[in-house]
Parts: C-alpha cells; sequence; structure tokens
C-alpha cells in the first residue's frame, strides 16, 4: 500500500463516520494458538527496511551503532513509510 492509497482508504472510512476511532495494527503473536493482537499506532516515519531471509519479511534496518552515531546504510535498503 502506498501513502497515497493509505490516505484515499482513510478518507473513505471517515466519510463513513469512522473519523474518530483509534488506529491499530494488527499482527500475529506468534504464541502456539496463533493469535492476533492489536498495537495502537502512535505515528510514522520514512526510515529503511531490508528484505531478511531468516524472517521471510522486510525488517527496519537500525542505523546506528552501539554508542548511538549513525552508521553506513546497509545495500539492499528501501525507505518505506513506518508506522509505529
Amino acid at each position: 500500500m502506498t501513502v497515497d492509497e493509505l490516505i484515499e482508504h482513510l478518507q473513505d472510512l471517515k466519510s463513513q463516520g469512522h473519523g474518530e476511532k483509534e488506529v491499530m495494527f494488527s499482527y500475529n503473536y506468534g504464541d502456539h494458538w496463533r493469535t492476533t493482537v492489536a498495537e495502537k499506532v502512535e505515528g510514522s516515519e520514512v526510515g529503511p527496511v531490508k528484505y531478511s531471509d531468516y524472517h521471510s519479511m522486510w525488517k527496519v534496518v537500525d542505523m546506528t551503532d552501539d554508542e548511538g552515531e549513525s552508521r553506513e546504510r546497509p545495500d539492499g535498503c528501501s525507505d518505506v513509510v513506518i508506522l509505529h
């Protein structure tokens, strides 16, 4: 989904009377029962992701080292809008 598609979808929800509802992100918790949980969306930012073969999905790339300094961007990163 692109930012434009998300805006259009949210505008549709708002026009249907859902403008004041809380926004949450759902995901599989990973427990034995495969429970789907939901967490509040607190904001968004543009940040780098890289495909992880280990996880078989995209992971957020930490761009700081152990001392909190910026580090070089790894190969294969893409900038996306990350909801958090």
